[in-house]
Formats: C-alpha cells, sequence, structure tokens
C-alpha cells in the first residue's frame, strides 16, 4: 500500500511550520527508553514514530555532550526546531540555537529483540542549510517497506557549526568541525539506545544527498566516526570542500577582525547575536575569497575542515580515508542535477542548440554532440544544454579512486527519469532520487507528480536502497538487472529510468570533456 499523508500538512511543514517537541508528560504509549530517559511517541499506520528526541546539548563552538537527563516520560509528537539558518521557509520561530539537537525515529518494533538494519539520514543543504524535518524525507515508507529503523537528525550548520577558533585557545581546539561532532554524537545514540526502538546498532547505514552526501564523505574520513556507521549511501554529494586547518583558522581570524575582537576576546562571540554573527561571517569570506558564484565546484567557507586529526582529509579528493576501507558504499547523481535546463523549449533544433554549444565548447561543439551521441544515443537537442557538469564528473572519479582503493564493493547509480512536473520543463533534476529512494512520491508531488510513473521507479529505487542498507548490496531479482559493483575498467552504472539498465562507461569521453577524470 502507498504511503499517504494529508496534504495541508504536508504544505505546512514544508513551509516550516514546525512545532515545538518534547514536553514533559506521563504515561504516555507508545514508550521508549533511552540513556537520558523515557520517551513517548505515536504510531502511525504501524509505525512507531518519535520526534525530536534529544541526543545532545552544546554551548557555541563547543563540541556537544551527552544531553540533560529527565525523570517521568518525555513527549516526542512534534520536530525539534531546526538549526539556526536563514532561508524563507523556516522561520525564525522555528529555528533554535539550543535544542536543535535532536533525532527523529521511524521503526516497526520497539526493544522487541529484531535487530533491524538502521538508516542515519543526513540532510542536504550543503553545511548551510537544512533539516532533518522535511516531509520527503520522512522515515515511515522505508520502515513499513522494509522494516528497518530510520533516523534522522538535526545538528548545527554554517558559522555555528564550523567557525574555527583554534587560534584563540586550546578550548577551541575542535570548533572548526563541532557540526560534524554532532552528527558523530548522533552516531553514539544509535550506538547507545537504537536496541530500543528495534534496532541493531552493528548494523548501521548512513546516507545523504547532495550536502548530506558530502556529511556521509565526511564521516568517511572522521577517526571518532569509525566503527559506529557500516554502509554508505552518497547520492549527488560529490562537490568538493577545499577548507584546510589553514584556511579555517584564516576565516575565524577575519571574522573576529571584522567584529573588532582580538583573540583573546573570542569569548564574546557568545553573546553576538545570531544575523550579526552571520553577517560578519559572509564579511568576511567576501574579504577572503571573493563572492560565490553559480556553478562553482569547490567550496569554501563555513564548512568542515581537514586538520590531520578530527577530520584527516576531504573527502573525494579522489577518494576518502583508509579508515573506511571496509565501508561498502553506493554512489550516484541525477542526469541534469542543478543545471538550466532546456526542456520547457519543445521546439528547440538541433542546429539552434549547436549555435548555444559553441559559446561553450567552442571549435570542439562537434566532438561534444558525439559523444553526447555515444553516451545517450536516443537523445534531444534540449539534452544537450541540460547535462550535469557538477556532479557526475567527480562522482566518476570518486568512484574510480574508491573502487581501486577500497576493500569492499562501490556500487554506482545515475537517475535519468525525468519529472513530468511544469509540463515536464525541469528534467531529472538536484533532490529527485530523494522521494524516489524513500518511497516518499505523494509526499512531494511538486517533484514526483505524484503519477504511476514515479510510483514504478520508485518501488525500484527504495528496494535497491533497502536491500543495500539490509545486506551492502543492491541487487533485485527479478526487479533489476544484475548490479555489478563499480571499477574504473567496467564503469559498471545503474540507470534509473522507466526501464532500467546497466550502463558501462557509457560517458566517460564526454564527462572528461568537462573534467579530467584521470
Amino acid at each position: 500500500m502507498r504511503p499517504t499523508m494529508n496534504i495541508i500538512l504536508a504544505f505546512a511543514i514544508t513551509a516550516g511550520i514546525y512545532l515545538a517537541s518534547c514536553t514533559p508528560k506521563q504515561n504516555l504509549d507508545p514508550v521508549a527508553e533511552t540513556m537520558a530517559g523515557n520517551v513517548s511517541g505515536t504510531i502511525d499506520d504501524g509505525i512507531y514514530t518519535f520526534k525530536g528526541i534529544p541526543y545532545a546539548k552544546a554551548e557555541r563552538f563547543m563540541p556537544p555532550q551527552d544531553p540533560d537527563t529527565w525523570e517521568g516520560v518525555l513527549e516526542c509528537n512534534d520536530f525539534s526546531p531546526a538549526a539556526r539558518q536563514i532561508v524563507p521557509w523556516i522561520p525564525d520561530s522555528a529555528q533554535n540555537e539550543k535544542t536543535l539537537f535532536s533525532v527523529n525515529v521511524w521503526t516497526q518494533g520497539l526493544d522487541d529483540g529484531k535487530k533491524r538494519p538502521v538508516m542515519l539520514w543526513l540532510h542536504g543543504g550543503g553545511f548551510h542549510v537544512g533539516s532533518g524535518n522535511d516531509p520527503m524525507t520522512y522515515g515511515k515508507a522505508m520502515a513499513k517497506k522494509g522494516d528497518v529503523v530510520y533516523v534522522s537528525v538535526n545538528h548545527r550548520l554554517n558559522i555555528l557549526g564550523f567557525l574555527d577558533l583554534s587560534a584563540c585557545g586550546p578550548q577551541y581546539a575542535q570548533s572548526a568541525n563541532v557540526g560534524m561532532l554532532d552528527i558523530v554524537k548522533a552516531l553514539e545514540w544509535i550506538q547507545k539506545n537504537i536496541e530500543k526502538f528495534g534496532g541493531n546498532p552493528a548494523d548501521v547505514t548512513i546516507l545523504g544527498e547532495s550536502g548530506g552526501g558530502g556529511k556521509v564523505g565526511t564521516l568517511m574520513c572522521m577517526p571518532s566516526a569509525q566503527g559506529m556507521f557500516h554502509k554508505a549511501i552518497i547520492m549527488s554529494g560529490t562537490l568538493l570542500n577545499g577548507m584546510t586547518r589553514e584556511k579555517s583558522q584564516t576565516l575565524g581570524l577575519a571574522v573576529l577582525d571584522t567584529l573588532g575582537l582580538t583573540t583573546e576576546e573570542a569569548g564574546k562571540l557568545d553573546t553576538i547575536p545570531y544575523l550579526e554573527l552571520v553577517k560578519a561571517g559572509n564579511d568576511a569570506m567576501a574579504k577572503i575569497s571573493g563572492p560565490r558564484t553559480p556553478g562553482m565546484r569547490m567550496m569554501f567557507g563555513f564548512s568542515p575542515s581537514a586538520d590531520g586529526e578530527i577530520m584527516l582529509q576531504q573527502p573525494f579528493s579522489p577518494g576518502f580515508a583508509d579508515m573506511s576501507k571496509n565501508i561498502p558504499l553506493m554512489i550516484g547523481s541525477t542526469l541534469n542535477e542543478l543545471m538550466g535546463t532546456a526542456y520547457g523549449e519543445k521546439e528547440l533544433t538541433l542546429e539552434q542548440a549547436k549555435e548555444r554549444l559553441q559559446k561553450i565548447h567552442g571549435d570542439k561543439t562537434d566532438q561534444f554532440i558525439e559523444a553526447y551521441a555515444k553516451a545517450y544515443p536516443d537523445y534531444t537537442p534540449q539534452d544537450l544544454l541540460s547535462i550535469d557538469t557538477m556532479f557526475r564528473p567527480y562522482t566518476i572519479r570518486t568512484a574510480d579512486a574508491w573502487s581501486a582503493e577500497s576493500n569492499a564493493p562501490v556500487y554506482a547509480y545515475l537517475l535519468t527519469w525525468k519529472s513530468p512536473v511544469d509540463d515536464a520543463s525541469r528534467g531529472s533534476f538536484h533532490g529527485l532520487d530523494i522521494p524516489l529512494a524513500f518511497y516518499n512520491v505523494d509526499l512531494r508531488p511538486d517533484w514526483t507528480g505524484n503519477v504511476e510513473e514515479a510510483w514504478a521507479v520508485s518501488d525500484k529505487m527504495s528496494s535497491a536502497w533497502l536491500n543495500f542498507v539490509k545486506t551492502g548490496n543492491p541487487n533485485v531479482e527479478g526487479v533489476l538487472p544484475v548490479w555489478e559493483p563499480y571499477t574504473r575498467e567496467n564503469g559498471a552504472t545503474m540507470v534509473f529510468d522507466n526501464e532500467c539498465h546497466i550502463v558501462n562507461n557509457h560517458d566517460r569521453e564526454l564527462m572528461q570533456m568537462i573534467v579530467p577524470l584521470d
């Protein structure tokens, strides 16, 4: 049975109308035990649902600590506030710097000894915005379809999560990465508590899309996370992060300078209002690197910093730290990602497309079209102008390197199914794989169209994701063609579309024209 949801509630939550959660209340069912105290939730179509369970507490720029304990039963029926950020869809009233540290859990059983596989979802939005409360990432459908325990998390973002003050004294030694240390703390929470929610702490898959995929890759380079996750899925997350300790320290000092503070006065940052702090951070970044422009492939700013200790290296450079060599990995992207597509131009001719391509590729335009035709024989003129040039090249490069270095299998995928919404003008865009992979087609109808085609693709994708979470192998016998582990030589990639199929290095020549792969 397909998951359903009141559409008014979906729009309300998408707009950021989150309710405060976790107020003490006695004798509510269902109840689960945690190390900090008992929590109550709700039952939704047979799925036990807990929202806004505290997993940590923290002061500004300090690593997270265990949450305060409580007496009685803590009611966790509504999402906690999101992390502090500046976005139109989450109002200030739905954000909180102190009470953001929460996990949400969906499961079929409580403390029943079944040891279900666990999924920890890491939301997108770069390292700057986003929330684990987004409807299209609700875990009910996956918990119901696959009998897994699904967990999502909120953690610190942007300047509150990644301001490097380590030059100001040993008390700030970890400040550059506290946003990621929050996620490590959530993994610790899973290790200590998930059995009470019917889950297996020895079988945890971390997964995320976009910035969430970057967080997955970052955890694969963090020794403090080692042993607390066992499989990984990276969805459209291969943008490169260039932050080193030197760069992040320089940025941190620039923030202090912008605010007229010395290193000895760093403690005054604790009382500076959030918006003033963000402005100082933006001004400092502009002084150092200039403004970010669309299409930039290298991140700079308030994001994880490779310091050689908390974070051994940046992910996707081109692989990950040796500590993750035994972690099975699934990695992929969508056909069009963040590109401005030409699918709305229904009458576009090949000659018109070629004229535009010449502004990009010059005398290599014919070579580009030939490479595209080799990769996608049934291409349209609109396709030529809409191909992703940001995520797919680095996905190939990472899969090439890591499949050679890792002791565990790597599985690659590419979503080419195009959404029918907006007169089929948006293509296979960035994030479209989220509601499809999580069997939440009806929770994002403005993306998927909530049509039979979408449900068919979603059934296949969600089955593959669930099989990978359970076994480290995404093959679904009788549903998908045989999906071999990726190597540079075979380039084996599962294409998810109305008809799923395997391709082998089909677009290597095309992507090589965009980003050097070797």
